[in-house]
C-alpha cells in the first residue's frame, strides 16, 4: 500500500507493508543517514531498505518514507527525516566544545561542560531491536563529575495521558467513556479539588480493540502530547475541546475560572467579609454547599441563625451534600435558579428584611435577595459592598486550564539499550542515582516496580511525540548518571562518545554522516537536565 503525503514539500512518499498508516506528519526536514541499505530477505526488492526501528519492519522504496513518516530511503540509505533536538544555554553553544577522549581509552582531555549542550531523545532514533545500544551515549561533565547521558526514543504501548481540566463544570459521570470520532479512547476518572480528570489512551485502547480504535487512540495521544487542540465527547456528558496549556471549551463555552474551593471552603475563607454585609450566605456547590450562619465560621463570628434550610443531605453544621445533580449550572450543579435548593425559611428564625446572598464557588453566578413579610426571598439590586466580596471570590480563582501528563512504562526492553543487565538501571533510578528526563523535561518516576515515568507535556519541546503504526507512541527518554555508575550497571562503555564527537558525527549507527540537529533553549523552570535531582515517588 502506498499513500501520497498531501502536506509535504518533499516528493518522498509513504510506504509500508503491514499496517494501515497514520495521520499526516509535519513537513520533512533535512534527512539524517542511519545505516547503509542492504536487503534483509530474498523477497525484498533490491532498491528497498528494510527499517527495523520498530516491529513493523517497513520495506521502503527509494524516495519514500516508512509508515511512521520518521524514516526514509534516500538513494539506498535509510535516513531519519527529523532533526535531533538539543538544548543549549548559550547562543553560541558550539564555541564551547573541545575534543576529548572517553576516560580509559587514552589521554584524558577536558570534557565539554554539561552546562552548554544537552542531547535529547527527540529525533534520536530507537534501540529496536533492543539488543542494540542506545543511539546516543554522551559523556560530559557537571560540577567536576564525569557524567553520561543515554539518549533514545522509547516505543510505548503501555502509555496513557492523564488530563486535568480545571473547571467547576461537570463533564460527565465517573467511568463514562470518552470518545473521539466515535471511538472510545479513555474514560472519566476521579474528580479532584476543582478539577475534572480524564484518563486517555492505554494499551487496551491501543491494541485491545478494533484497528480503528487503536488508530484514533494513537492520534488522540499524539495530538494532545504535542500540545494541539482536540475535540472529545463524553457519554452522558459534555462536548469538549481541550489543548495543553489552554482553557477548555465545554459545550461551546470557553471556561474562565477554577473554583476557589468547595462551598464550605468558600464560606470559611470569606466569612468575615460576608458577615458585615449579609445576614445569610449560601455558596452553591455540587459537592459541599455551604450555609454561613450554620457553619462553624458563622458561629465563631456570632452570626444570628437565619433559619433558611437547604435541600440535600446534611453533613456537618453548615455543610450539605447532594443539593442538586451535577451539571454545568451554578457551582457545577444542574440548577439555573438558586432558590430551587431552598426548602423553607423557618418562621421562628428568619425575619422580614433578611439579606440573603447566593453565590457559586467561582463567583460567576451570584444573586441578592431580601425576605419579604411572607419570608419569601425577593430579588433586589446587589449592594456595592456585596458585589465587592463576590468579585473577591472571582479574584481568588485561578484561571481554568488544561494540563496533559504523559505516563509511560519504560521498564521493558528499551533498557537493554542502556545496560546489559537492565534491572540494575531500574534499581539505580529508584536509588536516585540516575535522573530520567523526557526531551530535557523532568520526569516523575512512580514508586513500585518498573520504570513508570510521568511528565507534563508543557515542559517538553513542541512536537516531542511521534508514532509507529503498531500502534504505539514514540517519546524521548534520557538517562543521566555519573560515568562510574554507568560502568557499574553494565553500560555499553564502548559506545560512550564525547559531546563534540556526537555533534560532529551523530548517532553511533550513523555511518559517518552528520545528522541534522535543532538547538532549543531549555523550557523556563525546568532546570538543566544534568545535575537536577531526580523526580521520584
Amino acid at each position: 500500500m502506498t499513500a501520497r503525503l498531501p502536506n509535504r514539500k518533499s516528493p518522498m512518499l509513504n510506504e509500508h507493508t503491514k499496517t494501515d498508516g497514520l495521520p499526516d506528519a509535519p513537513d520533512l526536514v533535512m534527512p539524517q543517514a542511519l545505516d547503509r541499505a542492504r536487503p534483509r530477505n530474498e523477497r525484498m526488492a533490491s532498491d528497498k531498505v528494510e527499517c527495523n526501528a520498530c516491529p513493523v519492519l517497513c520495506q521502503i522504496g527509494r524516495g519514500r518514507t516508512g509508515a511512521c513518516d520518521r524514516y526514509a530511503n534516500e538513494e539506498g540509505v535509510l535516513v531519519r527525516v527529523d532533526p535531533v533536538v538539543l538544548l543549549q544555554k548559550t547562543l553560541d553553544a558550539e564555541a564551547l566544545l573541545v575534543p576529548f577522549t572517553v576516560r580509559g581509552e587514552g589521554d584524558e582531555a577536558a570534557l565539554v561542560p554539561a552546562s552548554s549542550v544537552f542531547v535529547t531523545g527527540i529525533g534520536a532514533s530507537t534501540t529496536y531491536p533492543d539488543y542494540k545500544p542506545a543511539p546516543f551515549i554522551v559523556a560530559s561533565e557537571a560540577a567536576g563529575v564525569d557524567m553520561v547521558t543515554v539518549v533514545t526514543e522509547g516505543i510505548f504501548s503501555y502509555c496513557s495521558l492523564k488530563v486535568k481540566i480545571d473547571t467547576d463544570r461537570w463533564l460527565g459521570p465517573e467511568q463514562a467513556n470518552v470518545r473521539c470520532k466515535g471511538e472510545v479512547v479513555g474514560h472519566v476518572t476521579t474528580a479532584e479539588y476543582g478539577s475534572q480528570m480524564l484518563s486517555l489512551g492505554g494499551v487496551h485502547h491501543l491494541t485491545g480493540g478494533s484497528k480503528k480504535e487503536g488508530r484514533v487512540t494513537l492520534e488522540v495521544m499524539q495530538t494532545l502530547g504535542n500540545k494541539k487542540p482536540l475535540e472529545l465527547t463524553i457519554d452522558g456528558g459534555a462536548q469538549l475541546q481541550i489543548q495543553a496549556g489552554q482553557a477548555p471549551i465545554v459545550n461551546g463555552v470557553l471556561e474562565q475560572r477554577m473554583r476557589v474551593g468547595c462551598g464550605s471552603a468558600t464560606v470559611g475563607i470569606f466569612a468575615r467579609q460576608f458577615a458585615g454585609v449579609a445576614d445569610e450566605v449560601i455558596v452553591v456547590d455540587d459537592h459541599i454547599t455551604g450555609v454561613l450562619t450554620e457553619h462553624q465560621a458563622g458561629r465563631c463570628l456570632d452570626m444570628k441563625p437565619a433559619g433558611i434550610k437547604v435541600r440535600g443531605r446534611k453533613s456537618t453544621p453548615g455543610r450539605y451534600f447532594q443539593v442538586a445533580n451535577p451539571g454545568t449550572g451554578w457551582g457545577g450543579t444542574d440548577i439555573a435558579d438558586p432558590l430551587s435548593i431552598i426548602e423553607t425559611c423557618e418562621a421562628d428564625a428568619a425575619w422580614p428584611g433578611l439579606r440573603l446572598l447566593m453565590v457559586s464557588t467561582t463567583g460567576e453566578h451570584a444573586a441578592w435577595y431580601v425576605l419579604d413579610d411572607a419570608l419569601v426571598p425577593q430579588p433586589q439590586p446587589m449592594p456595592e459592598a456585596v458585589a465587592q466580596v463576590v468579585a473577591r471570590i472571582g479574584e481568588n480563582c485561578e484561571p481554568s486550564l488544561t494540563t496533559v501528563l504523559f505516563l509511560g512504562g519504560a521498564g521493558g526492553s528499551l533498557r537493554a539499550g542502556v545496560s546489559e543487565n537492565p534491572v540494575l538501571l531500574t534499581q539505580a533510578i529508584k536509588k536516585s542515582v540516575v535522573n530520567v528526563t523526557l526531551g530535557g523535561a523532568p520526569g516523575y518516576v512512580w514508586p513500585g516496580g518498573g520504570i513508570t515515568v510521568m511528565v507534563d507535556v508543557m515542559r517538553m519541546p513542541d512536537n516531542s511525540f511521534g508514532t509507529v503504526p503498531t500502534p504505539a507512541i514514540v517519546a524521548p527518554l534520557e538517562f543521566t548518571m555519573p560515568l562510574a555508575e554507568y560502568q557499574r550497571l553494565g553500560g555499553h562503555m564502548d559506545q560512550v562518545r564525547s559531546l563534540a564527537d556526537t555533534l560532529a558525527h551523530g548517532a553511533w549507527h550513523n555511518d559517518g554522516a552528520p545528522r541534522a540537529r535543532r538547538m532549543l533553549a531549555p523550557a523556563p523552570g525546568n532546570g538543566w537536565p544534568i545535575g537536577q535531582p531526580p523526580q521520584l515517588g
